[in-house]
C-alpha cells in the first residue's frame, strides 16, 4: 500500500484527509500493525485510482455468465 501511494506522490497526511481517516492509523495500516476496514480500504484504492486488488490482493466478486 505505502509503496502504490508513494509511487503516485502522494503523502500520508494527504491521503488520511481524503478518505477521512487519521494519519496514525493510517500508518499502522501501510505498516501491518493494524487491520483496515473494508470501506477504508476501498476508499484508499479509489483516492489513488488503483482497483482494490492492488492493496488487498482479494479477488472481487464476479457476475457469473
Amino acid at each position: 500500500m505505502k509503496a502504490i501511494r508513494r509511487a503516485r506522490g502522494i503523502g500520508l497526511r494527504r491521503l488520511a484527509e481524503a478518505i477521512g481517516i487519521d494519519p496514525g492509523y493510517l500508518s499502522r495500516v501501510e505498516n501491518g500493525k493494524q487491520g483496515a476496514g473494508d470501506g477504508t480500504l476501498h476508499r484508499y484504492a479509489e483516492e489513488l485510482d488503483v482497483p482494490i486488488e492492488a492493496i488487498t490482493h482479494k479477488e472481487t466478486s464476479r457476475d457469473q455468465e
